[in-house]
């Protein structure tokens, strides 16, 4: 199946909403803990996830309020599920789940060969017909895009066609890898980065997403 370039991929959506400006510049901070780091990714999640919902289908039902019947609408189907690329995705997995609860969640475990800087996989589990929803592909950190280039691979391998790409940070050189090698992947962002350093963080960045969720820095 041939697929389309979105209009989206070369240009992402960045988020400027203040209070996503404002929950990320503490995100940042070095001194903010690992209770307080929990609690903004899952603040700038629920955020995020207006956006990366913001296209679902709608469908027209009669329902009936206090006072009369009426035509109201609601989601058309179970169309969308989450996927978190493990570890440091399953922290942007809660807020988007208090917005969506009955959303499936997927898990794909990468980690980055730290000479190579490449990604290999040592886990996959997914939901059911994935080729038929929505997959939010979410990790907080979009740095070389080798990680998310590899999970946005292995999700069409199992037969997914609609992918979002979403995380808190990016870089230049990420965004432009993923639309060199997933041109139909929208990616939605809180902040394009100016660089990255040799060892392949984002600076000014925020230190390692899953050590500072986890409390393992």
């Amino acid at each position: 199946m041939t697929t389309q370039p979105s209009p989206f991929a070369s240009s992402p959506i960045v988020l400027d909403h203040p209070l996503i400006q404002h929950k990320l510049s503490h995100l940042r901070k070095a001194e903010t803990s690992t209770a307080g780091f929990r609690r903004l990714v899952r603040e700038l999640s629920l955020l995020m996830c207006y956006e990366a919902t913001r296209d679902l289908p709608l469908e027209t039902v009669e329902i009936t309020t206090p006072l009369e019947t009426t035509h109201a609408k609601q989601l058309a189907g179970p169309d969308v599920c989450f996927i978190s690329i493990l570890r440091a995705g399953n922290g942007l997995l809660d807020g988007m789940l208090d917005l969506v609860p009955f959303a499936p969640v997927g898990h794909i475990g990468l980690y980055r060969d730290p000479k190579t800087l490449e990604a290999v996989e040592y886990y996959l589990k997914l939901p059911t017909q994935i080729s038929s929803r929505r997959c939010v592909v979410v990790d907080p950190m979009l740095a070389t895009g080798h990680s998310a280039a590899a999970a946005l691979t292995r999700l069409k391998q199992e037969g997914a066609q609609r992918l979002l790409f979403v995380c808190l940070l990016s870089t230049k050189e990420g965004i432009a890898y993923l639309a060199e090698t997933h041109p139909d992947v929208p990616v939605i962002t809180c902040s394009i980065d100016p660089t990255l350093d040799d060892h392949g963080y984002i600076r000014p960045g925020l230190g390692d997403a899953g050590d500072r969720l986890f409390g393992t820095k």
